[in-house]
């Protein structure tokens, strides 16, 4: 018999055998055949093993993750570098208020105009660097009511001239509130413009003009509403887009009041040397009053096709 304080060890394995522990001297576990219990298969990753009353069983719950999706990001906006300007209007308060809460509106986001965008947005400026993102934003303003935008953001541009909001603003050219009244002046021709489809794509005019970077000149045709004349080393695609784009620009100079008339005789002259005689028209529409306004008829079919793609698209 050992004496009382000596350490015994046990060198036995232990071993599950038909659902009990059992102690087996070293060297039994090696060639045993198998129990059929032992031989059932292991759960797997994607099983879920319930607990049972034998304190012996091994309990396994693996959930797979969910696969998650990016949200898109936002939709650029206008002004979003900054209003630090100079405000004059009512000691510079009643200005960029105005504006901000022009921004903010349900109607102004429901028409999201991209006239208001071409000038002073950072974000749209960079959504222009990638096809699909800019066709993102082109089906978010092509999909508005132009009729009832039109009538809602001339509303606009009456009260932002106005003496309570930035009337001497207006009148002493800040050129904020300078964009923000051509933007809103110039929304539907600029729709009309901007959701022009290619018929041979049917890929927006706006969105291949704005990526297509062999021919950077395409896009300063849609900068003419906005007060801003062509640069003289223009070279532009002289294709079905150009055309009906400066047939629209030139229903438009019928309203005097209207940039265009300013910038459109000097463009089409430019257009015709380089795309030949007669390609657009070189003279301004007859004058009348905006009411009697009418864009061609084959433009109004073709924003109607574009609307039938944003919706089938969305």
């Amino acid at each position: 018999m050992p004496p009382l304080d000596a350490l015994i060890i046990d060198d036995r394995t232990p071993t599950m055998i038909k659902g009990r522990w059992t102690m087996l001297p070293h060297g039994n576990q090696e060639l045993r055949k198998r129990d059929d219990d032992e031989s059932a298969a292991a759960p797997t990753a994607t099983e879920k093993v319930k607990a049972t009353g034998d304190p012996t069983t091994l309990t396994l719950s693996v959930t797979a993750p969910a696969a998650t999706v990016e949200a898109p990001p936002p939709l650029p906006s206008p002004f979003d570098t900054s209003l630090a300007f100079n405000f004059t209007s009512n000691d510079g308060a009643s200005c960029p208020r105005f504006i901000n809460e022009l921004l903010t509106s349900a109607n102004f986001k429901k028409c999201y105009p991209l006239s208001m965008l071409l000038q002073g947005s950072r974000s749209f400026f960079e959504a222009e660097k990638k096809l699909l993102s800019i066709v993102r934003v082109l089906d978010a303003t092509c999909g508005a009511d132009v009729d009832f935008c039109t009538q809602y953001l001339s509303g606009v541009a009456g009260n932002l001239t106005m003496d309570s909001n930035c009337g001497s603003d207006f009148d002493n050219g800040n050129p904020i509130v300078m964009q923000a009244y051509l933007g809103l002046k110039s929304y539907e021709m600029l729709y009309s413009a901007t959701c022009l489809t290619d018929p041979d794509t049917s890929m927006y005019c706006f969105a291949n003009a704005v990526t297509n970077l062999t021919t950077p000149s395409n896009v300063y045709f849609y900068y003419l509403p906005l007060n801003m004349t062509l640069p003289g080393s223009a070279n532009p695609t002289c294709g079905s887009c150009l055309r009906r784009t400066m047939e629209i620009y030139h229903t438009f100079t019928a309203n005097r009041k209207l940039a265009i008339s300013s910038t459109y005789i000097d463009a089409a002259k430019q257009v015709n040397t380089m795309c030949g005689p007669e390609f657009v028209s070189d003279t301004l529409q007859a004058a009348v009053s905006k009411a009697g306004l009418s864009i061609p008829s084959w433009a109004t079919t073709a924003l109607l096709l574009a609307l039938a793609m944003v919706f089938n698209f969305s």
